[in-house]
């Protein structure tokens, strides 16, 4: 199969909200009699129709390195490794927020590997005045502490930020928060260091992109989506998803599925693989 799908979103989040859930799917379904079975969010959705692949970035589900590296490129590069060996020569790369950033970069290093970039809720870059501005708007002094709550009120915050209506959730405990948090300082680049090649995929580039949105997001706020796209040039598309914050594939499924769907059928049209 040359062309194939690689999905990387929701699974590795910043918050990674599914082990959040973990505990309560578990005793929902010993309640219901049930037995437990492992699924990924969005695959079973389109595993009927691509080849689907998930990967576990470092340091936000069981994967770490002994490696010092923290930066967005080394986690494509790492990526990049992983799909030569599973044979894959061209792809979709699908990311949500820090994962989109990382599908950008991989992009970039790789252009002839990645097919498209659907990128939920992010931009190719977080640069030192949009960081500042975020963080302004939202009333916290660094990343760190606003995307890694280490307590049950912070998380709440959190959600409520992150999210257009979210139900109420209980404590989490999460891993690797000293390594995440390095992850977040090698995010932010300094505003003169962008290049072109960083912020726009014009009609000659290989791959193209496609952004998907929460129309109510308050961490990567409509505005700034679109000035992406503008920067992006004409090949990219924009789509918002109404009553939906940062969030969006996890408060609206159905709806982000059904865009999602549209998107990989417009890329993988009649005549290609998937």
């Amino acid at each position: 199969m040359d062309d194939t799908v690689h999905n990387q979103a929701e699974r590795e989040t910043i918050v990674n909200p599914f082990k959040i859930y973990k505990p309560l799917l578990r005793a929902t379904m010993r309640l219901a009699g049930l037995r437990p079975q492992k699924i990924e969010f969005q695959v079973l959705a389109l595993a009927g129709d691509y080849a689907v692949y998930v990967p576990d970035l470092l340091f936000f589900g069981g994967s770490s390195t002994c490696d010092s590296g923290r930066t967005v490129g080394f986690q494509a590069e790492c990526l990049a490794r992983g799909l030569a060996k599973l044979g894959v020569q061209q792809c979709t790369v699908v990311g949500f927020s820090y994962d989109a950033m990382v599908a950008f970069r991989l992009a970039e290093l790789q252009p002839e590997l990645v097919k498209s970039v659907v990128a939920t809720c992010s931009g190719p870059v977080v640069t030192e005045s949009l960081s500042r501005e975020c963080l302004e708007r939202l009333g916290f002094p660094t990343l760190s502490e606003f995307l890694l709550p280490d307590s049950a009120s912070a998380l709440k915050k959190l959600l409520e930020i992150g999210s257009f209506h979210f139900p109420r959730l209980p404590k989490c405990v999460f891993k690797h928060a000293q390594e995440r948090a390095e992850l977040l300082e090698a995010l932010v680049i300094p505003d003169n260091s962008l290049s072109r090649s960083t912020l726009r995929f014009d009609e000659s580039s290989p791959s193209k992109v496609h952004l998907v949105m929460g129309e109510n997001d308050r961490i990567f706020p409509a505005e700034v989506a679109k000035s992406v796209k503008e920067n992006l040039g004409d090949s990219a598309t924009l789509v918002c998803i109404e009553k939906a914050g940062h969030m969006v594939a996890l408060e609206r499924p159905f709806v982000y599925n059904k865009c999602l769907k549209k998107i990989l059928a417009s890329i993988y049209k009649a005549g290609h693989t998937k």
